[in-house]
């Protein structure tokens, strides 16, 4: 029995063996989804051949300390941003040495919306050593649970993209 939904260790399951075929590795750097990505990617038997770190930066102070990312990022865009988001990526890319890296930072709620950054606004990035970084931005509804589980999902899908690239 899992902590998560069938159709959702699938997905991951069908990322680890697109990883294997390439023979790629990945780390992970989350905020709002707390570690659920690799919480996710390890709940697979034998995902430790391409599943190197994971980093759970949900402070600023862990984005900046063990990702790099600029304070002056943070000050400029906020930590719910594309351009954290593309930072913690390639900050996790850099400090696990891993082919591939996707980073998750938003607002998964209640609390912490501002006007012009409401609850279910998450920004994924997906770093690819040599390949151009992907983002997206989602407007996820439901709950922090909703919200996270969510942010997952479309995790997982940006870094099958990444990987096929």
């Amino acid at each position: 029995m899992s902590i998560f939904a069938a159709a959702l260790l699938q997905s991951a399951e069908n990322v680890l063996q697109q990883l294997r075929a390439k023979k790629l590795t990945i780390a992970t750097a989350e905020s709002c989804t707390g570690g659920l990505v690799s919480a996710l990617l390890t709940e697979i038997s034998g995902s430790s051949d391409v599943f190197t770190h994971g980093f759970t930066t949900y402070a600023n102070a862990a984005k900046i300390s063990m990702l790099g990312v600029p304070q002056t990022l943070i000050d400029t865009h906020g930590a719910v941003s594309e351009e954290v988001a593309r930072a913690m990526a390639e900050g996790a890319l850099r400090a696990a040495n891993s082919d591939i890296s996707v980073a998750i930072t938003g607002i998964a709620g209640p609390s912490g919306a501002t006007e012009n950054k409401p609850v279910g606004l998450v920004h994924i990035a997906c770093a690819r050593a040599g390949f151009q970084m992907l983002h997206s931005v989602h407007q996820f509804a439901g709950d922090r649970t909703a919200v996270r589980l969510q942010a997952v999902e479309a995790a997982l899908a940006l870094v099958t993209q990444q990987v096929a690239a």
